[in-house]
């Protein structure tokens, strides 16, 4: 058990002092895809579960711009803009599924810049992982027993606040839906 007790406090150090990159410090130049999945590899990696995991392939990539959720690349080139969502929906679609993230940073954009979103999302994560990584480094010393009741603390907290999460989006959403039907009534009461 030291041993994995000993990664695991190395794999903590290792993503508190790793933050994902901020807007001013994204490449400003276009990459092409392979370009885009190194350098998203580097700042994902501490993310995966393993060392055999992938949370970006150029399939997923191509996928989301099908289906609209990332803008076209143009002349197959990409740019801060992709690398910041390509972030974002990374480090969440663990939690939320493809959808209620594209809502969400749709949402959130109607109120901010894309580089305003970005960097606050950025600075919860940050946030989010300190504290995270403090339980860890306060529980490991205390042996195998602790670290797998930090597990369930963590997990069910995880599975709460994503509960809340899909909630919030839910009500908004439905709310947004309403809101655009009374909208359109009332549009199309106006032109008779």
């Amino acid at each position: 058990m030291y041993e994995a007790t000993n990664n695991i406090l190395k794999w903590a150090e290792k993503i508190e002092d790793s933050n994902a990159a901020e807007w001013d410090r994204l490449p400003e130049i276009y990459l092409y895809m392979d370009q885009v999945l190194t350098y998203m590899d580097k700042q994902l990696h501490l993310f995966e579960r393993d060392e055999n995991a992938c949370l970006l392939t150029s399939s997923m990539i191509n996928n989301y711009v099908k289906d609209g959720f990332l803008p076209r690349p143009t002349q197959k080139k990409y740019s801060r803009e992709h690398l910041a969502i390509l972030t974002v929906v990374c480090l969440l679609k663990q939690v939320l599924s493809i959808q209620d993230i594209a809502f969400l940073i749709r949402t959130l954009l109607k109120n901010a810049s894309k580089q305003e979103m970005y960097n606050r999302f950025c600075a919860v994560q940050s946030d989010a992982l300190h504290e995270v990584c403090e339980r860890i480094k306060t529980a490991s010393p205390q042996g195998e027993a602790e670290l797998m009741r930090l597990v369930i603390e963590l997990s069910v907290e995880a599975n709460a606040r994503r509960t809340a999460s899909e909630r919030i989006l839910s009500e908004i959403s439905r709310e947004e839906k309403k809101q655009a039907e009374t909208e359109h009534m009332q549009e199309k009461g106006k032109k008779k």
